[in-house]
């Protein structure tokens, strides 16, 4: 039976009317004006044009500012013989501008139009500042509650024109409200993927329409201050939220991909770096010896860890457990990832030859009492680090080891003298992150097999070497309960919520200053470190994973159980 769809009609008589109308307008292009033809319904619009007409006078000019290089600018005109389209181009060749014209439809100046949305709207207070109100930001929070609810509220502002403003603060409040740390933005073959990256794992958040792509592309470009025509070459930019007079800063990166350009944007709210020292997980004894070691006036703290470990996190904690008006405290960094009240934050600019060692001689022209170095990346920065610890400087840096034990061979392999380094070394610090089980869902459960066996083998060690469980409460032969994760609405679903540091620290005492003249290995200097009685990283997680702090699997995605 044949059945007569009048949607599919009228949509097919639709589309054949507009194909119709470009091919009218081609054709008096080419054979009556002797002018290029523009369909701009595929056509990036840039910003630099749109600027120099306001969108009332444009479409009282019925034209549309489609692209500016230096003084020539493109013009799409509905035809050049209409009288306020003639008085519109006179004017601005009049203010030196090379106009060059091209002939479009009806349909096509309407879309030219649409991006007048992503400049004028209440939202954009400058370029490269994204201001919303306190009023939208409740409004959008009060309708998210977690990651489950963003395309309710996203599928709300995906019709009509200008809503790409809507939707763009749908999903920064979304990625707010939830915590997120990046927003993940990907063409796919057919549809738009848009992923948050929450406690440090991405999570799929919905699929939209491909159509929305352009439009979100050109609003984060144009926040970002970065360049619409680019596609085939990576770029980075950085804009910036206000809420609440809070300034959250965005950091955005673009990158060719297989269908479209790939968008990353990393949050970096200072609200969520707001930690406290004794909050980030460290147990008793090791947070006294750092304690300690912070409030000398001289020496220098290293920190160590992969990507993502919270380095920055332990840092900016320092600095604010240090902080009083009588410190100058100087950092350098790469870039600047949250500001702190009181303290000269400088950024590292490589085109400025500004890097990690001019900026730390410079700082050191300051007269600081605390410096921080973002990263200790060559052999001239670690010595002249080091030389600031001699020199009556407390100095705080990153480096890239596996664990604290590689400080002193890493800072040997840089070529730093072994002879000095036991002398400005005070600590050495490596850390990992790991997700806090949901406190809401978590289940118990009691370790059995090779997990069971595993566990054990890990306190016995530690006994062994003099550390001591049962101030944390915990024996080799006791019933070994520990939480595994369920999933419910307060987590996303994840069985976590939140994140917490894992540790180890390493003294430079007087057993480490006499096996680091001798060029040692990690190995060497991990044994000798024993007997400080100090629990490492993996100490450290079985305490919180039988504390019912994080789940045993958790920990095993972060620190090597199984390692000598």
């Amino acid at each position: 039976m044949i059945t007569f769809d009048e949607d599919e009609q009228n949509r097919q008589l639709k589309d054949l009317n507009v194909k119709e109308e470009e091919d009218v307008v081609q054709l008096l292009a080419t054979t009556r004006f002797n002018l290029p033809y523009a369909n701009l319904i595929t056509q990036t619009i840039e910003p630099d044009a749109l600027r120099l007409m306001s969108r009332t006078d444009v479409q009282s000019a019925k034209i549309a500012l489609i692209k500016l290089v230096g003084k020539e600018l493109v013009v799409a005109v509905l035809s050049p013989e209409i009288e306020v389209t003639k008085t519109a181009i006179t004017l601005l060749k009049s203010k030196g501008y090379t106009v060059s014209l091209v002939m479009v439809s009806q349909k096509s100046l309407e879309h030219a139009w649409t991006f007048y949305d992503d400049l004028s709207s209440a939202s954009v207070s400058k370029r490269g500042s994204f201001d919303v109100e306190g009023e939208t930001l409740a409004k959008l929070s009060a309708d998210i509650k977690n990651i489950h609810d963003v395309p309710t509220v996203i599928e709300k502002l995906t019709g009509g024109s200008g809503n790409v403003s809507r939707i763009m603060e749908a999903i920064l409040a979304g990625a707010i409200t939830t915590k997120a740390s990046d927003v993940h933005i990907e063409l796919e073959e057919d549809r738009v993927r848009l992923r948050y990256r929450i406690d440090g794992l991405l999570q799929d958040i919905m699929f939209m329409k491909s159509e929305l792509y352009k439009q979100l592309v050109s609003r984060i470009k144009l926040l970002s201050g970065l360049k619409l025509t680019i596609t085939n070459s990576a770029q980075d930019g950085r804009f910036s939220i206000f809420l609440d007079k809070v300034e959250i800063n965005i950091r955005v990166s673009f990158i060719p991909g297989a269908y479209g350009e790939s968008i990353v944007m990393r949050l970096l709210d200072p609200r969520q770096t707001q930690v406290k020292l004794e909050d980030m997980g460290m147990d008793k004894k090791l947070f006294e010896v750092t304690m300690g070691e912070i409030a000398k006036p001289n020496g220098l703290i290293l920190t160590t860890g992969p990507t993502g470990s919270g380095k920055t996190t332990t840092l900016y904690a320092f600095l604010r457990k240090l902080y009083n008006p009588e410190l100058k405290i100087i950092t350098i960094e790469d870039p600047i990832e949250y500001h702190l009240g009181g303290i000269t934050q400088t950024q590292v600019e490589h085109d400025k030859n500004y890097d990690f060692l001019s900026g730390l001689r410079a700082a050191l022209r300051q007269d600081p009492d605390v410096i921080m170095i973002g990263e200790i990346r060559d052999a001239e920065t670690a010595q002249t680090a080091i030389d600031a610890a001699l020199t009556g400087h407390l100095v705080f840096s990153t480096l890239h080891t596996n664990n604290a034990a590689g400080v002193i061979p890493r800072l040997i392999q840089l070529n730093v003298n072994p002879k000095i380094i036991s002398s400005a070394l005070t600590l050495s610090i490596a850390q990992r992150l790991v997700r806090v089980l949901c406190v809401a869902c978590k289940k118990q459960a009691v370790l059995a097999g090779e997990d069971e066996k595993l566990v054990r083998n890990i306190i016995r060690s530690g006994i062994e070497e003099g550390k001591d469980f049962t101030k944390e409460g915990i024996t080799p032969d006791q019933v070994l309960n520990v939480y595994e994760p369920v999933g419910c609405e307060k987590c996303n679903n994840t069985g976590f919520k939140g994140r917490i540091g894992v540790y180890e620290i390493i003294k430079t005492d007087a057993d480490i200053e006499k096996v680091t003249d001798e060029n040692p290995s990690e190995r060497e200097i991990k044994k000798i470190a024993e007997k400080q009685h100090i629990f490492d990283m993996k100490e450290d997680g079985i305490i919180k994973v039988l504390k019912g702090v994080t789940s045993l699997a958790e920990l095993r995605t972060s620190v090597d159980l199984l390692e000598d």
